[in-house]
């Protein structure tokens, strides 16, 4: 690199990994090496310790890399790993699952973004994978909330985190709760995390901190992944705890101070700018990308997914697509990078989805009782990112009791209570409140009176509602909330789904044509996966230790299958 190049990377003020095209030599001797391992996995989050941990359990030595400290999304997550077929847990509850049922109703999510055979590897071997995260340290209970909600309270582990309840999604098989999650105080991805660090560490693999891999080596003929290319803070003084300290603040504040959250990250990327010192390091069998997605790189959000570009950004600072883009600089395939998961809950509070949900024209779009991320993505997709939700005085006081209960989650409890009190447009009459959301006055009341009739049983709901969760609107005055994705009191919070093409044998990157890229694996959000079409809470924790295993079990036998003449397909 040069120094210009270096100069220009100190100004810049961008948290994003920089990226530059894969280094081609002749043979692996050609670079000086600082360390080898067997397997270099790039990405310390749950994929990647999922990986390190199943490389390690084959008998490869493992290095894993991290532009931080370890963790990323999936220490800042709510900890719920999807998982069915009939865990312990379900069954204590008194729900009987199969993984034909789990199959079922997840092949409605997937909508073929991978096999139906990779599909039903993974509900059959989900139950197994969630005893496997035991055996790292993690723990799970069977206790289930009183109402359907975005995420349970303390206390409380296993619950309905899809579409499972809703009728058009539940199948010929009874519903089943499949939201595991992981018994701690708080939230539990932290805990969840810490097992996996916990348990990487144990297994003997060798952590590469406050380190971005910036490019890939690759050898000419063969067109094998021989080693990365990694720029390291310099550990044990000032500049590592500056950069760790900041990661840190920009993690904690992140929901509340989002304006100097993004301040602190640019502190943390200009140290790496400036301070980092590059080596390589060399993958005798292969490397894992398992950097995460992208929906801090606002390149690629604009170029790939601008509708939500005015989302909240849910996730951590390297979730800046680096994974993808090395994969991207070496000749690799990527797909669905357009399927972003918007989280438009509005449950709870619990008298929300008995409400009811309108377009900018004042009709109904989507059944309320829907998931969040399914009633954000109708939103965002098929009615331009606008919607409100519209109440009478009586479901708005429930709401409010609700709210001050003290049973919810401070993030579910105060944007909702924030919304009624001080957000809502209010009007005496249906008419009136059109006229104050911009919609057409007859097209709403229309609306409302046929929800209303099918809220007393005199009809079917038209968009499939269930009887219990309709509630007639009768009782003015009359309130409209902005669920908007640019709705400043009501944040609508996105993540990336879409990644690297692989081969779902065994997580082998694909070139343009189609073939294994050699000596190349991807795993968890920088991979195509079980949530890269519709996201479920907890499908994405779960894809990270499906894929993440996989992709390690074959790394650690990479060389062994191409001396032998084998392949993993």
């Amino acid at each position: 690199m040069t120094e210009a190049t270096r100069e220009a990377r100190r100004e810049k003020p961008s948290t994003v990994t920089p990226i530059e095209a894969e280094l081609l030599v002749d043979d692996a001797s050609q670079i000086a090496w600082s360390e080898t391992a067997d397997v270099v996995v790039v990405g310390w989050g749950a994929a990647g310790a999922c990986a390190a941990i199943e490389a390690r359990s084959q008998g490869a030595s493992v290095i894993v890399i991290d532009r931080f400290e370890g963790g990323g999304a999936s220490a800042l997550s709510g900890g719920v790993v999807y998982a069915g077929g009939g865990t312990p847990y379900q069954q204590k509850a008194g729900f009987r699952d199969t993984p034909e049922a789990m199959y079922e109703y997840l092949r409605r999510e997937v909508n073929g973004v991978v096999s139906d055979e990779t599909l039903m590897r993974f509900c059959r071997d989900s139950a197994a994978n969630l005893a496997w995260l035991e055996a790292q340290g993690a723990r799970f209970d069977a206790t289930m909330p009183e109402h359907k909600t975005s995420y349970p309270p303390d206390g409380v582990y296993l619950y309905y985190s899809g579409n499972e309840m809703v009728k058009t999604y539940r199948g010929a098989h009874a519903p089943a709760p499949r939201g595991h999650r992981t018994v701690a105080r708080g939230q539990s991805g932290a805990t969840l995390y810490s097992a996996l660090r916990d348990s990487t560490l144990r297994a003997g693999a060798q952590p590469v901190l406050q380190a971005t891999v910036q490019r890939l080596v690759r050898e000419r003929g063969t067109g094998r992944v021989l080693g990365v290319e990694v720029w390291q803070v310099p550990q044990g003084g000032e500049t590592a705890t500056r950069h760790a300290k900041f990661n840190r603040l920009a993690n904690r504040w992140r929901n509340y101070r989002a304006a100097k959250a993004e301040q602190w990250r640019i502190q943390a990327a200009q140290i790496e700018r400036a301070e980092a010192a590059p080596r390589f390091i060399r993958a005798e069998r292969a490397i894992i990308l398992a950097a995460g997605g992208f929906v801090f790189n606002r390149q690629m959000i604009k170029e790939h997914a601008p509708r939500y570009a005015r989302g909240w950004k849910n996730g951590h600072a390297g979730c800046d697509g680096s994974g993808i883009r090395l994969g991207l600089a070496s000749g690799a395939q990527a797909a669905h990078l357009s399927n972003v998961s918007a989280w438009r809950f509005i449950t709870p509070p619990y008298a929300w989805p008995r409400a009811m949900v309108v377009n900018t024209r004042g009709e109904r779009f989507c059944n309320e009782e829907v998931y969040g991320a399914t009633l954000g993505y109708e939103m965002v997709e098929h009615q331009g990112g606008r919607a409100w939700i519209v109440l009478d005085a009586r479901l708005r006081r429930q709401a409010i009791l609700q709210c001050l209960s003290g049973r919810l989650w401070a993030f579910q409890a105060l944007p909702a209570l924030a919304m009624m009190l001080f957000g809502a447009k209010r009007a005496r009459s249906i008419d009136k409140l059109a006229a104050r959301i911009g919609a057409d006055p007859q097209t709403l009341l229309a609306t409302v009176l046929s929800y209303n009739a099918a809220a007393r049983g005199e009809c079917t709901d038209a968009l499939g509602k269930l009887p219990e969760m309709r509630a007639v609107l009768d009782k003015a005055p009359f309130y409209a909330i902005d669920l908007s994705i640019g709705a400043p009191m009501f944040p609508l919070a996105t993540i990336t789904t879409g990644g690297l093409k692989i081969n779902e044998a065994d997580g082998h990157v694909l070139d343009a044509q189609g073939e294994d890229i050699p000596g190349l694996f991807a795993a968890g959000r920088t991979a195509i996966g079980i949530p890269s079409s519709r996201y479920m809470s907890g499908t994405s924790l779960a894809d990270c230790v499906f894929s993440g295993r996989r992709a390690g079990r074959a790394a650690a036998f990479e060389s062994m299958e191409q001396m032998n003449g084998t392949s993993a397909r």
